[in-house]
């Protein structure tokens, strides 16, 4: 009697190593992730205490009446209202408050990327001296910040700042002018008269002198990355400085100054401590982040000062949101 060997024998023996293998291979994957959660923890941990809870209790203060003097009852299951949000929209002051931030976040980034990038492409060609003044470039950045307002309140002071000094001196300013301290003043002009708001374009002249360095630096970086070879064909087609800086410079800047943009305009719209340091947020500068320090410090009502902590940030992540959608895909294009 003959016996037929079994033929799924042998493909049972082949398929076993591969078997083995797959099962290795999910245990290699399994442990690298354990080894990437590993890694990470204290990162997630640091953002967890640092950021996402500070954001959850700003929200839940805002949805609760509460003030300095009861802030120890405050929890989870308070009494939840809207109250403080239509405090804050009702409130004097808030709509300006809005615009005025609006204005100075708007023309403090575009005069700081501006004045950056003048910097950068003065100082893109080599010469003696250079890496000094590159280095002298960035002081106003680097500097501390209760120096610098220091130093710019006692050369605008209307009685002997420097500044004031010389206008009336050699610029034929009939009085000194209170840069700080005066709201607005009527300029004329061609025979045109024009009301300029004189403290706000201060504060905001006082923004891009000392972030502009952070535009100079991120701009040098990419020009120092153009090949040289665009620009001297260009030279030997006969372009002329404007078309050289339009047709290749500026594509290829595009890039960097949308990020820019972006994370100027998130720094000055937040920002405190500049316009606190300079004018307290009078004369017609108050923004939000000065106007949420009066009502945290000044009242005392910290759910009023948390819901308008919410409020600009929903109103940041909105306008931020709307220029990636709208116009960074753009610019990266073009």
């Amino acid at each position: 009697m003959s016996t037929t060997p079994r033929r799924d024998a042998a493909p049972a023996r082949e398929g076993a190593p591969v078997q083995r293998a797959g099962r290795k291979r999910s245990s290699m994957a399994k442990a690298e992730q354990r080894a990437g959660l590993t890694l990470i923890s204290p990162t997630l941990i640091i953002v967890l205490v640092m950021i996402v809870l500070p954001i959850l209790w700003t929200i839940m203060l805002a949805f609760q009446q509460i003030r300095l003097l009861n802030l120890r009852t405050a929890g989870i299951l308070g009494n939840y209202t809207i109250s403080n949000f239509t405090e804050v929209f009702s409130s004097p002051g808030f709509l300006e408050a809005l615009l005025v931030t609006l204005v100075y976040s708007v023309a403090g980034t575009g005069l700081a990327i501006g004045f950056g990038l003048i910097a950068a492409l003065a100082l893109r060609k080599p010469f003696r001296g250079r890496t000094l003044v590159r280095a002298a470039t960035l002081i106003p950045y680097v500097a501390p910040i209760v120096a610098v307002t220091f130093v710019w309140t006692t050369m605008l002071n209307p009685q002997f700042g420097i500044v004031n000094h010389w206008g009336t001196q050699f610029l034929g300013w009939d009085q000194a002018i209170p840069f700080l301290s005066e709201r607005q003043r009527d300029v004329s002009f061609l025979g045109l008269t024009f009301t300029v708001p004189t403290a706000l374009l201060t504060v905001i002249a006082f923004e891009a002198w000392r972030s502009f360095p952070f535009a100079f630096l991120f701009l040098t970086a990419r020009l120092q990355a153009v090949p040289a070879s665009l620009d001297e064909a260009a030279r030997v087609d006969g372009a002329t400085p404007t078309q050289r800086f339009r047709y290749i410079l500026l594509p290829q800047l595009l890039p960097t100054i949308a990020v820019l943009s972006v994370l100027r305009f998130i720094w000055t719209f937040n920002s405190f401590d500049d316009i606190y340091l300079l004018t307290g947020g009078g004369a017609g500068t108050e923004v939000v982040a000065v106007r949420v320090y009066n009502f945290l410090i000044s009242r005392g009502d910290i759910g009023a000062a948390s819901a308008q902590a919410l409020v600009l940030a929903v109103i940041l992540a909105v306008l931020v949101g709307i220029y990636l959608k709208f116009f960074a895909k753009k610019e990266e294009v073009s």
